[in-house]
């Protein structure tokens, strides 16, 4: 994880992170296929510290977040608890958020009742 963090103020010198870093990023979060809770909390800080989001790094950000969420196929208490923290690290609930929370709902093989509450007080 230090060359992430290395290349993270490389990346973000200019505010906005473009494909050919999102290429770099691929390399290294994907190297076993998978993204593990300190790769997803890494792109929760650099999303969060981005000044321009792009489409491309947008997309890329929430797919990374969903196939760490959806790992095991079920959505348990501690996945919630993270994913709560992730969502509200702004203090709100954006338009892209939500559609993340209902992707989850719709796409894991079960959901626990905490995360169908965190799914009710950001959708409601």
């Amino acid at each position: 994880m230090p060359k992430l963090r290395d290349l993270m103020g490389k990346f973000l010198a200019d505010g906005k992170v473009d494909v050919k870093e999102i290429e770099t990023l691929c390399d290294l979060l994907y190297t076993d296929r998978k993204i593990d809770r300190t790769e997803a909390e890494f792109l929760i800080e650099m999303y969060r510290r981005v000044e321009r989001v792009s489409p491309a790094f947008e997309k890329f950000y929430y797919k990374a977040i969903k196939q760490y969420v959806l790992a095991e196929g079920l959505i348990d208490d501690a996945q919630t608890a993270w994913l709560r923290r992730a969502v509200f690290i702004d203090g709100r609930v954006d338009e892209r958020e939500k559609k993340l929370i209902r992707e989850l709902r719709g796409e894991a093989s079960g959901v626990c009742p905490v995360f169908e509450a965190l799914y009710e007080e950001c959708i409601s």
